[in-house]
């Protein structure tokens, strides 16, 4: 009997996002490219997509040049390069217009990339089918996702019934996207073999993460099952949090007699030791050393991998927060293992409440996110439920696409309460077109809409990270935060200096002085206009942070930032604080007039820091 084949990709920016926050500049890319080729066992990489062209962004690099110069290696090789993206979202954390959506994968494609992988945390097939199209103008081949997850609804049958659906739409290829690593073996087999029942010849790919440890038996299953294509990974930045290594997967089908290629051992140990000169760079400084170790704790929560990196970093900064304001009202301090457990615990409370979203991007973020602001407001003596973003409410009520399960009476009620409405029509009519006021806009601040309309995309696609790229501040802050980290490191965190030191960033010929502040001191731009610490002139009563982030204005191009001298009434939107990814809408309590504004868009603030003056 001829030997099953099985194949190889390696996710290379799923590795990163899964161990930290960041990934590598294109230099480190273009050169690390030539050893993987030379590995010879891998047929696909996946290259962007994901959070990909956010991070760039934050770190002040150009996604577009970083992705056509990262692809281009491996089209030479004839290996293929997929992307992953969000569906309704695209590319972020909230839904995108249909003309943007469209305008993606045609960039995309121009760029290098030749497989989309399309998933929907909803797993509602409304949100897929139109991906499932754009893919297919643009010339990409569609590689539609089953989110896996464990739950009384996510059973056998419903994973197949959606799969044979995708493929009724024309999808070319199905993912068995296994993010959190929670999908029980002998399920994720029965998911295989009854697609292949319906359809002998679609391409399955199935991509697992390590974290609670079932994946290495999932993956036998799986390819005992009729899998075509193994997502693997290479150490240091294998297990944990991310996927297994290439070595342990090849080693294992091999003995279990499939066919698979060979790993080119040099080019291995090349790979594994440009990766670690890129941790010791600077994205090491972002992987916290808790996402390297497998965590059994994740099967009940059901966390993804690929958001594990992002909500370590985000948990330090919110404990931090929260023992200030525990230190300041005479309570003990919570470790970070407190408050990891307690926001394990609630994620697995809230998350049937909330219909049982698949915990993947973004509803993995929103879902997380409520559980953390709970936690929180909680330890501070305040209810729960007491915070919910915008974007969390609209996965709420419908507007994102359908949950699978029912939203509990707790919430209907404060919908109810708070006159919003549930909502079950296509979720892209709730969401109208917006290239031409994107297009309009870069015409009036004489920016090229790029090769193949990429500029246009991704300032479309991410504004706000995209205005503070083109500005300069993106690259300024994140080197000065750099700077902080690397600062802290080299004191081992032991003798911080008494007052911030100042070190001068150049950017695109601008040269900005920051200033690297310790303990309760935060970073500023020095030649930037007032940030979170200036002392508010206007009149009135003071509008502050209800937590850390970002400040922004507005969230997208729909809206028109609040100005001093504009009257608002209670309940009005005044400015959004971007934490974890969400977000978070600041609301006027009360009718008056914005006497000042005291931050500008994109600064940092702390919780209870003044936005703005509002006079009665």
């Amino acid at each position: 009997m001829e030997q099953k084949e099985i194949k190889f990709s390696l996710v290379f920016r799923d590795m990163w996002q899964s161990a930290g926050k960041y990934v590598p500049r294109v230099d480190q890319l273009v050169k690390v490219a030539p050893a993987i080729i030379k590995m010879g066992c891998f047929d696909r990489v996946e290259t962007n997509g994901g959070g990909f062209e956010q991070v760039n962004l934050l770190f002040g690099e150009n996604p577009n040049i970083a992705v056509r110069e990262w692809t281009k290696p491996f089209h030479e090789a004839g290996i293929q390069t997929h992307m992953l993206d969000r569906a309704l979202n695209g590319l972020r954390m909230s839904p995108v217009p249909a003309d943007v959506r469209r305008l993606f994968y045609k960039v995309k494609k121009a760029q290098g990339t030749d497989i989309t992988r399309t998933f929907c945390g909803l797993n509602d097939i409304r949100n897929i089918a139109p991906s499932i199209k754009y893919a297919k103008e643009a010339g990409m081949i569609s590689q539609c996702s089953l989110c896996i997850t464990h739950s009384p609804i996510h059973t056998v049958e419903y994973y197949v019934s959606m799969a044979k659906e995708l493929i009724d739409l024309g999808c070319d290829e199905i993912c068995l996207k296994d993010m959190a690593g929670i999908g029980r073996p002998e399920t994720l087999g029965k998911i295989c073999a009854g697609i292949k029942a319906y359809q002998k010849d679609i391409i399955i790919q199935y991509h697992s993460h390590a974290g609670p440890g079932f994946n290495m038996a999932s993956i036998l299953e799986v390819c005992k099952n009729g899998c075509d294509y193994v997502d693997t990974a290479i150490a240091p930045l294998a297990w944990g949090t991310g996927h297994a290594d290439i070595l342990a997967v090849q080693a294992m089908l091999k003995d279990a007699g499939f066919k698979v290629k060979e790993v080119n051992m040099a080019a291995y140990m090349e790979v594994r030791s440009q990766i670690q000169a890129m941790m010791d760079d600077f994205l090491g400084y972002y992987c916290n050393p808790l996402n390297r170790i497998n965590n059994s704790l994740l099967i009940a929560p059901g966390l993804p991998g690929g958001m594990m990196g992002s909500l370590m970093a985000d948990l330090e900064t919110n404990l931090e927060s929260l023992n200030k304001w525990k230190v300041k009202h005479g309570e003990p301090e919570l470790t970070q293992d407190e408050l990891l457990v307690k926001l394990f615990d609630e994620v697995a409370y809230i998350w049937p409440k909330v219909g049982y979203p698949c915990l993947v991007t973004p509803f993995s973020q929103y879902v997380k996110n409520l559980a953390l602001m709970n936690v929180i407001q909680m330890e501070k003596g305040k209810a729960r439920w007491s915070m919910i973003a915008d974007d969390i409410w609209d996965m709420i009520l419908g507007k994102a696409g359908r949950l699978p399960g029912e939203v509990a009476p707790e919430l209907k009620k404060m919908a109810a309460e708070q006159g919003r409405q549930f909502s079950d029509t296509d979720p892209q009519a709730n969401y109208p077109d917006e290239l031409d006021k994107y297009r309009k806009m870069m015409a009036e601040k004489g920016w090229e809409t790029g090769q193949d309309d990429e500029e246009l995309f991704e300032y479309a696609m991410h504004p706000s990270q995209y205005e503070a790229y083109k500005s300069g501040q993106a690259k300024a802050a994140f080197e000065a935060d750099l700077a902080k980290k690397k600062a802290e490191a080299q004191e081992g965190n032991k003798h911080q200096p008494a007052e911030p030191s100042t070190i001068t960033v150049t950017v695109n010929g601008q040269s900005y002085k920051v200033d690297i502040a310790y303990g309760e001191q935060t970073a500023a731009q020095t030649n930037t206009a007032p940030t979170s610490q200036a002392v508010p002139t206007g009149e009135g009563e003071d509008i502050t942070a209800p937590l850390e982030g970002k400040f922004y204005r507005v969230k997208n191009a729909q809206e028109t930032p609040k100005n001093v001298g504009d009257k608002v009434k209670s309940g009005d939107i005044l400015g959004y604080i971007e934490a974890m990814k969400t977000y978070n809408a600041i609301r006027a309590e009360f009718d008056g007039t914005i006497t000042a504004i005291v931050v500008n868009s994109g600064d940092n603030v702390e919780e209870d820091d003044v936005i703005m003056k509002i006079a009665k």
